[in-house]
């Protein structure tokens, strides 16, 4: 056999390096290499951090999942809800979307001025004093009495909140009894099991039962979300109690609740990460279905991120506790796209909602 020119091998050999360079920036970007394998042995990117084997056939039909928006009746939430229930209205209707209907379940007690604009169920909130100042308390306590009073057609459901804004036609992305949950990457069951482990004893099983989610958003079918519910609830009010788990969880205390409750019902959920998107943290809105805006998104004007910092352009819901954003809010510099999709989206629904300013 004639032998290789040297330049052919040191070519072969760049070439590989730089191959196999890239399979691990790759696989340590995203995870894992079996996030990045094909049936045929090739690589793309793949949304679905973990699935169990038998949830990889292919849907064959619809399964309409019914939206559950848990809200109160403060003005802050108020505009939210609005937009979330115009670009729901918007996105139900196009190919692609598997989304039937909507409740909003308010948590207050009480009917408010929202009622004739958005289905609504209202239930009490908890017994004064019992959530301890922390309102999130009420989620639990609320699914678990709006799933005893509602005459629910679809057999999923979609637990959403108030800052969810539709980015485009969601499809039910849960398959059976596995529920479809974006990972947090501020969850970590792994990392707090002595904590987790007061919840989630190891008779139970290993702590990595317990999913890095919270309850929203969950696609999940009605039987499943009706049996964990109390547990749900029951978890993170005894969370609340404990000085050590309401220190070291803190604000997300109630997503630890769904997440042992969950793994104490044998429920695991398929992870999506192109479930939702998060700015200004997550850059890109291809391929997502939710926007959250949870944080503020502050930048100069040289699209620069300016976190921890108030910004020459700024978006953050915290802005406007005591009512709507303006019609028109000017969008960002040149730069800052996942921003700019949200607020031409804010900016499209309060041009469209009537009566705007009045709530």
């Amino acid at each position: 056999m004639a032998r290789a020119s040297p330049l052919l091998m040191i070519c072969l050999v760049l070439g590989s390096s730089f191959a196999t360079y890239n399979l691990v920036t790759m696989i340590i970007h995203y995870g894992s290499a079996d996030s990045l394998a094909t049936e045929d042995g090739g690589l793309f990117f793949d949304p679905i951090v973990e699935m169990p084997e038998h949830v990889k056939n292919t849907k064959t039909s619809k399964a309409p999942f019914h939206i559950a928006l848990t809200a109160t009746d403060a003005i802050y939430n108020k505009w939210q809800c609005r937009i979330m229930y115009y670009w729901y209205k918007k996105q139900r209707s196009l190919p692609g979307s598997e989304m039937g209907g909507f409740t909003r379940i308010l948590h207050s007690g009480k009917a408010d001025n929202l009622m004739d604009e958005i289905p609504t169920v209202v239930v009490d909130p908890l017994p004064e004093g019992l959530d301890r100042g922390y309102v999130v308390l009420n989620r639990p306590w609320a699914f678990v009495q709006w799933l005893e009073k509602a005459n629910i057609e679809e057999e999923y459901i979609l637990m959403a909140e108030p800052d969810h804004v539709f980015v485009r036609p969601l499809p039910n992305l849960a398959f059976g009894e596995n529920p479809a949950a974006f990972p947090f990457f501020y969850i970590k069951p792994k990392e707090n099991e002595k904590i987790v482990r007061k919840y989630y004893p190891e008779e139970n099983g290993p702590v990595t039962n317990v999913d890095p989610i919270g309850n929203s958003p969950v696609i999940i079918r009605k039987d499943l979300i009706a049996k964990i519910a109390p547990t749900w609830m029951n978890i993170s009010m005894k969370m609340k109690e404990d000085p050590e788990t309401d220190k070291a969880f803190g604000w997300v205390l109630e997503m630890y609740g769904y997440a042992v409750a969950s793994a104490l019902h044998g429920v695991r959920h398929i992870l999506r990460k192109d479930f939702m998107l998060q700015p200004p943290w997550d850059t890109e809105t291809f391929n997502k279905y939710i926007i959250h805006y949870t944080y503020g998104c502050d930048y100069n004007l040289k699209g620069e991120l300016t976190y921890g910092k108030i910004g020459e352009w700024r978006f953050d819901k915290r802005s406007h506790l005591r009512g709507p954003p303006p019609r028109n809010l000017p969008l960002p510099p040149p730069g800052v796209p996942e921003s700019a999709t949200l607020v031409k989206m804010v900016n499209e629904a309060s041009a469209n909602i009537p009566n705007w300013d009045t709530l």
